[in-house]
């Protein structure tokens, strides 16, 4: 009884760990999870890694295959195309209502920084997680822990649609200087060009995962 209880505590966040590596680009949409080298390497054990494995399974972030094991997920169109909508709705509206003070906007400024220095050095993985941690930072705009908390998900989801890509310097090189020129608006305190700036931003991102993922040939990858 009591090592259920271990594992049932456990599981929870080695499902965050394992979801920070979905997001950070760790983890690629297809892979399959090796249980030994993630228990040790998470210094866990089986027992724990298989309820987080379940908990990420639920939210659509691993799939199980009988026989075969545990795979990172891979996006489907629609999912895309929802999580692209949810983005819409949650960080246009957060920069919308935004105040140009709020300490989120600092970590945005220390992101966008951080991404121009990754991207001079051509590390476009870099690149990628410090996008990421922009866009968690507009979430942090609107002030909820439960917001946060599910955006986690979308992000960790967001990041699997960007592994479809070949190019990663096609996807992220354009955004550096249009993340800059959006928190330029949301420091002048004009946050309605800000929200607006973003909204463009995000289709046009939307556009290019939806051609990258009209390549995907399910039955061998990339067409």
């Amino acid at each position: 009884m009591a090592e259920q209880d271990t594992t049932s505590a456990l599981a929870p966040r080695l499902a965050e760990e394992i979801r920070d590596k979905l997001i950070a680009g760790e983890l690629k949409p297809g892979q399959r999870l090796s249980e030994a080298a993630l228990s040790d390497g998470l210094d866990v054990s089986r027992n724990s890694l298989r309820e987080a494995f379940r908990l990420l399974t639920k939210e659509g972030l691993l799939r199980h295959e009988p026989n075969r094991g545990v795979f990172v997920a891979t996006p489907s169109m629609s999912s895309i195309m929802d999580i692209y909508r949810v983005r819409r709705m949650v960080e246009c509206q957060a920069v919308a209502k935004a105040y140009p003070n709020h300490p989120a906007v600092a970590r945005m400024r220390a992101a966008v920084t951080r991404a121009k220095v990754a991207r001079d050095a051509k590390a476009w993985g870099t690149v990628g997680s410090e996008n990421m941690v922009f866009h968690a930072a507009i979430v942090d705009l609107a002030d909820s822990q439960r917001l946060n908390a599910f955006y986690a998900q979308i992000a960790a989801e967001l990041r699997l649609s960007f592994g479809l890509l070949d190019d990663p310097e096609l996807l992220h090189a354009p955004y550096v200087d249009l993340n800059a020129a959006i928190l330029e608006k949301l420091e002048a305190g004009m946050t309605a060009e800000a929200a607006a700036a973003l909204e463009a931003y995000l289709a046009q991102s939307e556009r290019t995962v939806l051609a990258a993922f009209s390549r995907i040939d399910p039955s061998n990858g990339v067409k």
